[in-house]
Order: structure tokens, then sequence, then C-alpha cells
């Protein structure tokens, strides 16, 4: 197996990872942070532009995947490398979008209570 396949197996991770958020935040009609908003990466773009942002990134995350070499899930290696993508952009996102949606935070961004006596 060539370094370039593990490489693009961990990118193709990455990419799925990254595309999740937008997309589901947009067919939900919220508003996200993305790349093409103003603070770039800050602030809100519309719904529309998150299921774009993240329809590309899951397209780009398939072509990595699917596309490069002959990714095989259940090859250990292979696996290991595009979770590792998965994992390490997960991480990432959960700290940088944390900041803004009182992730990082949980107990200062929602009140306190017992959510069963709620329902």
């Amino acid at each position: 197996m060539q370094w370039s396949h593990y490489l693009s197996y961990f990118f193709g991770g990455a990419f799925l990872a990254n595309g999740v958020p937008h997309f589901v935040s947009g067919l939900m009609g919220r508003p996200f942070q993305s790349p093409f908003a103003t603070p770039r990466g800050e602030g809100f773009s519309s719904s529309t532009v998150n299921v774009l942002w993240g329809f590309l990134n899951l397209t780009v995350g398939y072509a990595l995947l699917c596309h490069v070499g002959n990714f095989d899930l259940r090859a250990t290696d292979q696996a290991a490398v595009f979770g590792l993508g998965v994992l390490l952009m997960g991480l990432l996102t959960a700290r940088l979008f944390g900041r803004f949606n009182g992730g990082n935070s949980p107990e200062a961004s929602s009140p306190r209570g017992d959510l069963s006596a709620k329902v």
C-alpha cells in the first residue's frame, strides 16, 4: 500500500466528518459557521450555504476514500487511518464550533435542571 493512499484515506475521513455538521445544520434550516461567513469561520452562513458546503465536503471525502487506491473497510490499517481522520477532524471541529455554540463549557451555556421533570 502506498503512503499516498493512507494520506487520501485520512483526509477522506476528515472531509466526511467536516461535511456532516454543515449538511445536517443546513437540512435542519439552521445557520452555522462556514468559511463563507463574515468573519470567516466565525460568523453564521445560511442553511442553504451550509447544505452546499456540507455536500461538497461529503463529495470530496467520498472521492478520496473510494477513488484513490482500493479502500477496504475490513482492512484494519486502512480503517484505522480513515477513523483517525474522522476522530481528529471531529475533535478539531468540536473545539472550534464549541467556542460559538457553548459546547466547550456546557454548564455555562444551558440552565441546569432535571430534564426528566420537564417531560
